[in-house]
């Protein structure tokens, strides 16, 4: 969950989550109690547990989800826009950068594929915030003092999420080579579930390129088998 600061002092919420009471209780002090968040933006199709928290936590904002979000909680009062529909995306694009991965299932029929999100990046910061399509992996301090770390890594189950067709690999390359050279000057990668990097030592772009390479074996299967 990411908080971000908009002109003219209202917020704008990345993602669905309960924290704990001290993290509760320091967001809603920034947000004049939450009456300062203007919208909620779920970008991960299957990150849905906490979204009916949120809605009961800031009843007032705009609950923004996915397709899947609306068929998984149709009992919430979502807002009609969804979050992968560049319109939506538009509403948001004075401060913020999104990109949904070519070449992979934004929503698989593989419930523990979760390749497919919207990235979202915030343009003033650098900061990129990410939802299981990339992954940071903390190397080991032995490790790290031979190869510098951490690292950004694709989801583990990219070889499923991947389109079952032809092209789609080349097309998934294509998206992270140009991720990489539109985002080169981010600062800071905060993935769910894995962390945060600071990219210090290496560029986006640098980064994407190693991700990319760490995952060439799955890509040049995929492309073995379907062109």
């Amino acid at each position: 969950m990411s908080l971000l600061r908009q002109p003219g002092g209202k917020f704008i919420l990345l993602d669905s989550y309960a924290p704990d009471r001290q993290d509760r209780d320091e967001l809603l002090a920034l947000t004049d109690g939450g009456a300062l968040i203007e919208a909620v933006l779920n970008v991960h199709p299957f990150h849905t547990i906490h979204c009916q928290y949120i809605q009961e936590l800031l009843p007032h904002a705009r609950l923004i989800g996915t397709r899947r979000h609306h068929q998984q909680q149709p009992e919430l009062p979502w807002d009609a826009d969804l979050v992968e529909d560049e319109a939506t995306q538009q509403q948001f694009s004075n401060i913020l950068d999104f990109s949904i991965p070519c070449g992979v299932d934004f929503i698989s029929g593989d419930e523990s594929v979760h390749v497919g999100s919207v990235i979202v990046r915030h343009r003033d910061s650098g900061i990129v915030h990410v939802d299981d399509t990339l992954m940071i992996i903390d190397l080991p301090s032995l490790v790290q003092k031979i190869v510098p770390g951490p690292k950004l890594r694709f989801h583990p189950k990219l070889a499923d999420g991947l389109e079952k067709r032809s092209g789609a690999a080349d097309d998934f390359i294509r998206w992270a080579e140009n991720l990489g050279r539109d985002w080169a000057d981010s600062s800071i990668v905060c993935a769910a579930h894995s962390g945060i990097m600071h990219c210090d030592g290496q560029s986006f772009a640098d980064a994407m390129a190693s991700a990319l390479g760490h995952a060439s074996a799955t890509l040049d299967g995929h492309r073995k088998t379907y062109g």
